[in-house]
């Protein structure tokens, strides 16, 4: 039985909804995967696909699970229950909606781990651990932080009770207001470390890696790891944007917003690689080391450089922004659908999911070291985590999204709400009701197939 509370909070302000909806969407993947993926597969010919793929997938689910949440104005699992139901359809689509907050769930778990992990470096670069180390000795920095229970243990704790707090203060006073503060910092940090690029060299060769158009290098795979990144960076399919959207006012125009939170997404995106990649040229790096680039390679490049300590101290403070703002979002359904579902009050819905996915990420980290014999099905803990959240519940659960949107739900009811008419109209049926599912699916088997 529901005991939804009946005072369900508001974004006090369009902008800040905005910024809480880019906070989400700008991740630790959008801060490094993303501009390798731009360097790798093409430059600006490979942007260009990857707007095409946000219009066609992430845009259309985007504003579907906006305009669901904000029409059910409850947690996700009440709101697709309650939106089925006033279209006469079965109480089932509730699945969709809790399928969603155990992928924010899980996913949460293993982020939070990551989280401490860009925490840690900020007191590291910052005592100027680093100046002065070879890639041997700073890579046995990094293996030796992994390897130690303990101290993974203390900074996941560190950032999982950071993201606590703020959720717990609640919607406005604490994740808006948290997004306005972090956001602009973030904007700020990337900024400084541009224009430190600009004058301390290997920023023309980033720029070409960048945006030098290079169609030869669009191929299949390449379109298909496009389309998976559009789906994936905007936080879809995990029950956050529903949530976001329970909290939104009728007045929100939801097609110019998700253009103004894809624009954001992506240019801070871009950013991030005009912050990263003039450094590792700079100093002969690899740019295409995957994870290990942040957390070992840039070390040294910022342990070498001139003013390194700054630099790699504000690198590492945007890393843990970018974390945070993601982690808050991924709490927050489960918040929701305990505060709205139990007699618990906020606090205490709060300090008790925070509980449940801190143990679960002292699983996870514990596979780098104690439990790293454990594996299920050949992964550990935390790949596990990761896996069966990338390749089942999100790529499903946002399919299921679409379909309820474009199939299941009165169709006029949304034209109205979305304000299209004519050709408008007749495109965004074709892409809800055709192209993106394909899509979602193309992924789907592609990410299974990888």
């Amino acid at each position: 039985m529901s005991t939804h509370k009946q005072d369900h909070a508001q974004w006090s302000s369009s902008f800040g909804f905005v910024l809480a909806a880019v906070g989400s969407a700008v991740g630790l993947g959008n801060i490094w995967k993303f501009p390798y993926m731009v360097g790798e597969s093409g430059g600006s010919a490979f942007v260009i696909a990857y707007l095409f793929c946000i219009a066609l997938v992430g845009f259309p689910v985007l504003v579907a699970e906006w305009l669901i949440g904000r029409r059910g104005q409850k947690n996700p699992v009440n709101t697709f229950t309650d939106v089925a139901a006033s279209e006469g359809k079965s109480s089932t689509w509730g699945i969709v909606g809790a399928t969603g907050i155990l992928g924010g769930f899980l996913i949460l778990s293993f982020y939070s781990v990551i989280g401490g992990w860009a925490l840690n470096y900020i007191t590291k670069i910052g005592s100027g651990s680093f100046i002065g180390q070879n890639s041997e000795s700073v890579g046995a920095t990094f293996d030796a932080m992994l390897a130690s229970a303990g101290t993974l243990t203390i900074w996941h704790t560190v950032f999982m009770a950071l993201t606590a707090l703020i959720v717990g203060i609640g919607v406005t006073r604490g994740i808006e207001m948290t997004a306005k503060i972090l956001m602009p910092l973030l904007g700020l940090i990337l900024f400084i470390i541009v224009g430190y690029n600009v004058v301390n060299g290997g920023f023309g060769e980033a720029v070409a890696y960048l945006f030098t158009p290079d169609l030869s290098k669009l191929t299949g795979s390449v379109m298909l790891a496009a389309l998976g990144h559009a789906f994936f960076t905007l936080s879809i399919g995990m029950g956050i944007m529903i949530a976001y959207g329970s909290y939104l006012g009728r007045e929100v125009n939801l097609l110019k917003t998700a253009r103004t939170v894809v624009i954001l997404d992506t240019v801070i995106a871009l950013a991030a690689g005009l912050a990263i990649f003039p450094i590792i040229f700079s100093h002969g790096l690899d740019p295409s080391s995957g994870p290990g680039l942040i957390f070992v390679s840039l070390p040294i490049a910022f342990g070498s450089m001139t003013a390194g300590t700054i630099i790699g101290t504000l690198f590492f403070l945007l890393i843990t922004f970018a974390a945070l703002t993601s982690s808050i979002s991924l709490l927050e359904p489960t918040v929701e659908f305990l505060e709205e579902r139990t007699s618990m009050s906020r606090t205490v819905s709060t300090i008790s999911a925070s509980i449940v996915i801190w143990l679960l990420g002292v699983a996870a980290l514990l596979s780098f070291n104690l439990w790293a014999d454990f594996t299920i099905m050949g992964n550990g803990i935390f790949d596990a985590l990761d896996k069966v959240t990338s390749k089942f519940l999100l790529p499903l659960t946002g399919l299921a999204g679409i379909i309820f949107f474009g199939w299941k739900m009165d169709q006029t009811a949304i034209q109205r709400e979305l304000n299209l008419s004519g050709g408008t109209w007749q495109l965004w049926q074709i892409v809800v009701k055709f192209i993106a599912p394909i899509a979602i699916v193309a992924v789907f088997i592609a990410t299974l197939m990888g």
